[in-house]
């Protein structure tokens, strides 16, 4: 059900959800919801903890969505399929997006956000700030243990943070996430004291991320390679099993009484085991679905969006990740062309979106211009046509920029030299060549050559972190704090021997810098409000990168799983409270 709080909504957010909502069938809109239209809603299939919520541009989901609401029946077995494997179970040495759920089967979290997005205890039952806001001082639940019999203590959380450091543990997260901790203190066996170098007000929500998981501290000391493909939680499954890029199974933890409050479920998970399959094609994974041989995909694939909505065996959720959307081009600007700001937006306004998101996401994808998530805390709406596909000012902009002239290919030219650039991509689902060749399309429109070329992920990763590239093609980066603004665009985010930053467009902008360290240091609301607009405005006038759709994650499964809600960090399934009840009509 998706329900607009507030009437004369525009722009193409909105659009989208009414796209949405019609493909479905079941919803009803109305400019100012009733209880009428969501009692409607809810008669039909659409399962109510698909509802979204679009007030004066932002983007939220219903509280209930984020909580189980009844008790479920224990036992069974849930067959599902995923596109991807992680390869590795050290959360804390990847960034991958699967660990979004994950690690919410295998791991718990230091603290979790609430339905609002306000931080709550987990692992933690309460903790203090100085004044200062350098020194946060945590008290621990006494009652959690590892899967190998470790207690969770304080000194479970001082090991984990230090893995997360450690250079060998290669973090491409975590690490960044925590760079501020300073050092550690165990007050008692119970107490935990973080020391940060300077105030950073994101420290709690970047904790509450699955990334960031407690892992047993005699695994991280005795033996962190096995973390890999024997990792050892105090999450309500286990990994019994696992066969590289063929699937793993996991069995429920018996003794396990400690999720998060805010999710009210008490006790072990419900279902006996989860058996997860790798199945990278999309017509596979769908088709096994809907043929019963799966219950649930966790990457439900858009292109059959339409077919499960009609299907009354299955049902189908598109969640919005909070953070940064979904990029076609990040630009280096410490490379030609894209050193110059007006090639940057000119090239920007080129792009038709609209187009981008049709191709990728088959009607389901959000066009997106600006630079955070509709549902990210703080996202100003203000700025959302600012980069919207504009051919004449396009032109206009690489006229002012000086390339006025034409070669015999059409391509523009300044001095006799085309202008061009080449984008690297790799083979990815999510970006597929089908969109770097639109996009190049459009670049050939206003007489831009955008070449392209394929590489694998490792020499394009080996390229990013040294600068050698003009453009790179694709990428997301979810987070649960606006604070992702500052991973990927403050310059002290740029990757050196000493850090594997996200700063991909390597930009140095000291008025953006500054918003966004002052951001950092903030815990007024309505200084943050205004500090995150000045930075989210401030990106669409610089242009390090060009944001194409909202990142969205499409779950589906057959009518009898029950009690699915969704993570309030990544907006991705949590499976404590799943259950089948096959027995049901």
């Amino acid at each position: 059900m998706i329900r607009i709080a507030k009437g004369n909504e525009s722009g193409s957010l909105l659009n989208t959800l009414l796209r949405i909502s019609l493909l479905a069938g079941a919803c009803i809109l109305s400019a100012c919801s009733s209880g009428d239209s969501e009692t409607k809603a809810g008669q039909n299939k659409v399962d109510a903890a698909s509802s979204a919520i679009v007030r004066d541009g932002l983007l939220s989901y219903a509280p209930e969505d984020y909580y189980q609401k009844g008790e479920g029946k224990s036992g069974g077995t849930l067959r599902a399929t995923v596109a991807a494997d992680t390869t590795t179970f050290d959360v804390h040495s990847i960034s991958h997006g699967n660990v979004q759920w994950l690690g919410r089967i295998l791991y718990d979290g230091l603290v979790y956000q609430d339905e609002q997005g306000n931080i709550s205890p987990w692992l933690a039952k309460s903790w203090e700030i100085s004044p200062d806001g350098k020194t946060y001082t945590f008290h621990l639940r006494d009652d959690v243990t590892f899967s190998d019999g470790v207690r969770f203590n304080a000194e479970a959380v001082q090991v984990n943070l230090e893995h997360m450091r450690d250079p060998a543990t290669k973090s491409p997260l975590a690490a960044a996430y925590i760079r501020p901790y300073l050092r550690g203190r165990i007050v008692d066996e119970y107490t935990f004291e973080a020391t940060l170098s300077e105030p950073y007000s994101p420290f709690l929500d970047v904790l509450a991320q699955s990334w960031l998981s407690m892992i047993s501290p005699k695994q991280i000391r005795e033996n962190p390679k096995s973390i890999a493909e024997h990792p050892i939680g105090s999450g309500p499954f286990v990994l019994e099993s696992y066969v590289r890029a063929q699937g793993a199974n996991f069995v429920k933890r018996a003794d396990y009484n400690w999720a998060p409050p805010v999710v009210r479920h008490k006790g072990p998970a419900y279902l006996d085991r989860i058996e997860l399959t790798f199945v990278p094609e999309a017509m596979i994974r769908y088709s096994s679905l809907q043929s019963a041989q799966s219950d649930f995909t966790l990457d439900a694939p858009a292109q059959n969006a339409q077919a499960i909505r009609a299907d009354p065996a299955l049902r189908f959720h598109s969640r919005v990740r909070k953070g940064n959307p979904f990029r076609s081009l990040t630009l280096n600007v410490e490379k030609a062309p894209f050193n110059d700001v007006q090639i940057r937006k000119a090239l920007a306004l080129a792009i038709d979106r609209e187009g981008v998101a049709w191709i990728t996401g088959f009607g389901e994808y959000e066009p997106k211009s600006d630079f955070l998530a509709a549902n990210s805390r703080y996202y100003d709406p203000s700025f959302k046509n600012a980069l919207t596909y504009n051919v004449a000012e396009a032109n206009r902009l690489f006229d002012q920029a000086g390339w006025t002239t034409r070669d015999d290919k059409g391509y523009r030219t300044k001095d006799g030299k085309r202008l061009s650039a080449t984008v690297l991509i790799t083979e990815n689902p999510a970006f597929p060549n089908s969109v770097a060749v639109a996009i190049q399309a459009d670049a050939r429109k206003v007489g831009f050559e955008l070449n392209i070329e394929l590489l694998p992920l490792a020499v394009i990763t080996d390229r990013r972190y040294v600068g050698d590239y003009q453009a790179l093609g694709g990428g997301y980066w979810h987070t649960n704090t606006p604070d992702g603004l500052y991973i990927l665009y403050h310059s002290n985010s740029i990757a050196s021997e000493k850090l594997i930053g996200q700063n991909s467009s390597r930009l140095r902008d000291a008025e953006l810098d500054d918003v966004l360290e002052r951001a950092r240091k903030s815990n007024d609301p309505v200084e943050l409000k205004a500090l995150y607009s000045q930075a989210q405005r401030r990106l669409t006038e610089v242009v390090p990168a060009i944001p194409s759709y909202e990142s969205i994650h499409m779950i589906a499964y057959r009518s009898y799983v029950k009690g699915v809600v969704f993570d309030t960090s990544h907006n991705t399934p949590l499976f404590i409270g799943v259950w089948l009840d096959k027995g049901a009509p």
